[in-house]
């Protein structure tokens, strides 16, 4: 279970005050999938890395029974100095789980041969994907976060990413942030949409989805209007 309790987030940009989350109340249950819907800007990714605790909120607080993941395949948080296994011998020691079966579940997942004992600050973007993939992967957590998971590397790789993270699904719950509908119904069961700050959840994806294409209709320069 994970509870949004009055969770607000103000931040500026270009100095002006930016709202993601206006003391939000949301509870997604254990084991639900939720996807997590709005248009382009509204703060999503945003409200994503509150919840894995990477971005602190203004005010109000994220609260869960489970452990939670971090966004599945970001690679933003790899130090550049340090070589592919590095990273992951780092990452297994702050989530405490077994060192060397990380290692050598991260090697067979990535494929990246050689590179995984070549420093990160070398690698191509496609590369340091299919790390951040592969470490996402050999963790087993209550809840994954998802941003556009299937978009990284090849097609291969994209269907075995897929075929992992379906069998990491049986067992855990999801807040999925997508632009996928197909991707959304596959893996979703329920739905929630940010808009203006305010966040709505439905536990029938179809409404979720009917609010999510009528806030879409209506042009971004007169919503509030």
């Amino acid at each position: 279970m994970i509870r949004l309790d009055n969770l607000t987030k103000i931040y500026r940009l270009k100095g002006r005050p930016m709202l993601v989350a206006d003391r939000v109340n949301a509870v997604f249950p254990t084991g639900s999938s939720v996807a997590l819907l709005g248009r382009n800007g509204a703060g999503k990714s945003t409200l994503l890395k509150m919840i894995a605790g990477t971005v602190s909120p203004s005010s109000g607080r994220v609260v869960s029974d489970g452990t939670i993941s971090w966004p599945v395949g970001f690679a933003g948080s790899f130090h550049g100095e340090l070589t592919g296994a590095q990273n992951v011998r780092f990452v297994a020691r702050i989530y405490g789980v077994d060192t060397d079966e990380l290692i050598d579940y991260v090697a067979e997942f990535a494929e990246l041969g050689a590179h995984y004992h070549q420093p990160v600050s070398s690698y191509s973007s496609g590369m340091k994907s299919r790390l951040a993939m592969g470490t996402s992967m050999g963790i087993h957590f209550d809840t994954y976060l998802v941003d556009e998971v299937t978009s990284v590397g090849d097609a291969d790789f994209r269907q075995k990413s897929q075929r992992v993270f379906s069998e990491r699904m049986s067992n855990s719950g999801a807040v999925v942030v997508s632009h996928s509908m197909p991707m959304i119904r596959q893996m979703c069961d329920m739905g929630a949409v940010l808009d203006r700050g305010k966040l709505t959840v439905f536990d029938n994806l179809d409404e979720a989805i009917a609010l999510h294409e009528a806030i879409l209709r209506v042009p971004p320069d007169v919503v509030g209007d």
